[in-house]
């Protein structure tokens, strides 16, 4: 098994809360130390590529998701992701005063989303993507997918994933951005000691790949732009919609 995803599904009408990203990124990573991974696979600047997404809704500082989509590329991650040990997906922090309980979660293993001869895929954002603006000094983020090369954004760090040249086409929809020339979202990451919260802009927007079948499966599984580790750049297929 090379690469893996999962959608771990509250039961319907439930949900839970959350204010910062990384208390989703933080249950995540207890649940893959408690599979078995290594905390230097999966935190830390070694570790292997795997991206995740709550569903839901989120509104200004308050979140509510019924699912995660969790995916990695990795081999060695996939085998831990296929027997994930749900009764690990919690943690509470006390500083902030949350809770996050996924541990009556089922856990629903994705196909790849492609037939064998595809080559191209319509996606859409589960996850906003984040792309550092390397134009301007300190550090700036991307808000418009059209302002900048976006394929050779995506497929820079996808080569670096997968030791070898990917070449993907990115192409954000026309319509979509014409109709919504503002689509990057603030996403709080985390919060810091001072009390003040962290940001990350990201952003959303239908796209369609194009590439190799390879090409097109690796971003599906290792997700798109950067910090996809911390909940950044993960899709899903535009013709089925968020779903749960």
């Amino acid at each position: 098994m090379d690469m893996h995803r999962v959608r771990l599904q509250l039961r319907p009408g439930e949900q839970a809360d959350y204010r910062h990203q990384d208390l989703i990124h933080d249950t995540l990573i207890n649940a893959w130390i408690e599979s078995g991974a290594r905390p230097d696979q999966v935190i830390g600047a070694s570790a292997q590529p795997w991206t995740f997404a709550p569903l839901g809704f989120h509104n200004q500082h308050q979140g509510r998701a019924h699912t995660l989509v969790v995916s990695t590329p990795s081999a060695e991650l996939a085998a831990i992701l296929a027997a994930f040990e749900t009764g690990a997906l919690r943690h509470a922090r006390t500083t902030t005063g949350e809770l996050l309980d996924f541990t009556s979660a089922t856990v629903v293993h994705e196909s790849p989303p492609m037939l064998p001869e595809q080559a191209t895929l319509g996606v859409l954002t589960l996850s906003p993507i984040a792309i550092r603006d390397r134009s301007v000094p300190g550090k700036r983020w991307h808000t418009r997918l059209d302002a900048f090369d976006l394929s050779a954004a995506v497929n820079t760090r996808l080569s670096r994933i997968a030791g070898r040249e990917v070449a993907l086409e990115v192409h954000p929809d026309s319509l979509y951005l014409r109709a919504n020339p503002r689509h990057s979202v603030l996403v709080s990451t985390k919060r810091m000691r001072n009390g003040h919260s962290a940001f990350v802009i990201g952003m959303s927007a239908p796209l369609v790949l194009a590439g190799s079948r390879e090409d097109l499966l690796l971003a599906w599984y290792a997700g798109l732009g950067e910090k996809t580790r911390n909940g950044f750049g993960c899709i899903g297929l535009a013709e089925d919609g968020v779903g749960r």
